[in-house]
């Protein structure tokens, strides 16, 4: 078996900070089925007594923290959720209110970073909520929680200011970005 295999799923279950298949994780890497299993129990072997877990749910893996250190993770995320939106927050906030469902890679593209991690603290927040793509169930779709909208006292994501401008703007950067991917693919 490939010596760093079990590095690279880690490498790859911590950028991706969601759950991924392990067909996803197989077609990725370039190995059979049986060579991820493997790793995935290597890695799992080497995480015993860590601050950090493998999750498992049928086929999907990611990665969590150690359930014996949820009180330390608690009063972080008490400490968190109290504190101000940084500015990237805000701004994935901005385009998930204005696009009104928007994926993951749409954000990214928008905001030209990595957005896991931003998304993931909205989410634990109680401010964005995620569902999975009906067009494409690998993905999922972040909106904007009933929460944050009657926070912002607004029934409905029309009433955001400038929402018609804003909205016409994320729009034709998300077709934007699919006609680079149409390119780069060679459609």
């Amino acid at each position: 078996m490939n010596n760093n295999l079990e590095q690279k799923i880690e490498a790859i279950l911590f950028f991706k900070g969601e759950p991924i298949s392990r067909k996803k994780l197989s077609e990725v890497l370039g190995v059979g089925q049986i060579e991820i299993n493997e790793g995935i129990e290597k890695l799992k072997e080497n995480l015993q007594n860590r601050g950090i877990v493998l999750v498992e749910n049928d086929n999907d893996i990611t990665l969590g923290t150690a359930p014996e250190l949820s009180k330390l993770i608690e009063n972080l995320q008490k400490e968190e959720l109290n504190k101000e939106l940084s500015k990237a927050a805000l701004e994935t906030l901005s385009i998930i209110l204005y696009k009104n469902g928007v994926s993951r890679a749409e954000i990214d593209y928008i905001r030209g970073v990595n957005s896991s991690f931003t998304l993931r603290a909205l989410s634990i927040r109680g401010l964005i909520e995620k569902t999975t793509d009906s067009k494409d169930n690998r993905r999922f779709i972040y909106n904007p929680s009933f929460e944050l909208l009657s926070y912002m006292g607004v029934k409905s994501t029309a009433e955001l200011p400038d929402w018609e401008e804003v909205n016409n703007s994320v729009n034709v950067a998300v077709k934007n970005m699919e006609a680079e991917k149409r390119e780069g693919d060679g459609i």
